[in-house]
């Protein structure tokens, strides 16, 4: 009897165990996982500026080859790379021999011109040949003129001399310029533009323009020209913006972005953290609060950065709640419970 109450107690003991050690295990596979944790704003709609930027490179507003007419050896040279040049300064000076020549008939011949009006007022000259000796000294004194424009080889424009091709003493061939001078007060830039703002730009219109040699500065330039016709394989059409660079910060070949606001347009705008990319697509997406505290996976285009927020174009609305913090735990149409 003794020995069957034993054997009674050590069933109904492993029976007991086996019980509560089954009871442990479901409640571990059987547990529920948390509710992810959110965090989410109400989204806002303002007014976002139409803003567009297209690239383009500096360039001097104009652009002048010194050369002279004729070949010839040049006698000095007045201007070295790098050097600012007002207008009219001598830059470089060629052999003068021709010049020389012209100039001692001219004087001649007016000279003689003199002794032929006496005659003329006399009635001792016939007018056919007055008016020929007239003429002689007219064009000696265009071609003395003009040797003296070629000898003596002056800048026509304020601008930096940025080559010179010729030493003193070369013998100049026509084959390139002497010197190259370019004007950089102002400077200009030509923009292509979609022919949709054709009738959004105006002469005097102003637009932003960013370097990389200045990163944290904005030049303001203005537009100066705009090309009458539009391109039918880009369906874009030119502008010319100028800066007046009086400060010469901006110099020929630099990269510029050229900026230009087109009105505004009324959107919505988020947190940039509430915004989340879709790994190898590009595509973008927000996390939105449904009144049952599930969330849906919405996409959305994406407008101009702000700062630390984004303008949102389409995909949601203003008022909706969207999800700013907890989107890792996230998928479509979970619960949440929002903090």
């Amino acid at each position: 009897m003794k020995y069957a109450k034993i054997f009674f107690f050590a069933v109904a003991s492993a029976l007991l165990m086996a019980g509560c050690g089954s009871k442990t295990n479901e409640t571990a596979a059987g547990k529920p996982q948390a509710t992810p944790v959110v965090s989410v704003v109400t989204a806002q709609a303002e007014d976002v500026d139409v803003t567009n930027t297209f690239t383009s490179n500096v360039e001097p507003f104009a652009i002048n080859n010194i050369v002279s007419q004729t070949a010839g050896r040049i006698v000095s040279i007045n201007a070295e790379v790098g050097d600012r040049v007002s207008k009219g300064q001598l830059l470089a000076k060629m052999d003068d021999v021709n010049m020389a020549k012209t100039r001692l008939q001219y004087v001649n011949d007016s000279v003689e011109l003199e002794r032929l009006t006496k005659l003329y007022n006399i009635g001792a000259l016939a007018q056919a040949d007055y008016d020929l000796a007239k003429l002689s000294l007219e064009i000696n004194k265009k071609t003395y003129n003009n040797l003296k424009e070629n000898t003596y080889l002056r800048s026509p424009i304020n601008g930096v001399v940025t080559a010179r091709n010729y030493d003193k003493g070369d013998m100049y061939s026509m084959t390139q310029p002497i010197f190259v001078v370019e004007q950089i007060v102002p400077v200009k830039m030509l923009i292509n533009i979609s022919e949709s703002l054709f009738t959004q730009v105006n002469k005097g219109m102003e637009f932003d323009i960013a370097v990389d040699a200045y990163p944290d500065m904005v030049f303001k330039g203005k537009v100066n020209l705009i090309y009458p016709t539009i391109s039918s394989a880009t369906h874009t059409f030119p502008v010319e913006v100028i800066y007046q660079n009086t400060d010469q910060k901006l110099r020929p070949g630099m990269f510029a972005r050229v900026t230009a606001t087109f009105g505004t347009n009324h959107h919505v705008v988020v947190p940039d953290i509430a915004v989340v990319k879709q790994q190898g697509s590009g595509e973008h997406f927000i996390y939105v609060l449904n009144d049952d505290n599930t969330v849906t996976y919405t996409k959305v285009e994406l407008g101009r950065r702000l700062g630390n927020r984004y303008e949102i174009v389409s995909g949601i609305n203003e008022g909706d709640q969207i999800v700013t913090e907890g989107q890792a735990r996230l998928k479509n149409g979970v619960a949440v419970e929002v903090k």
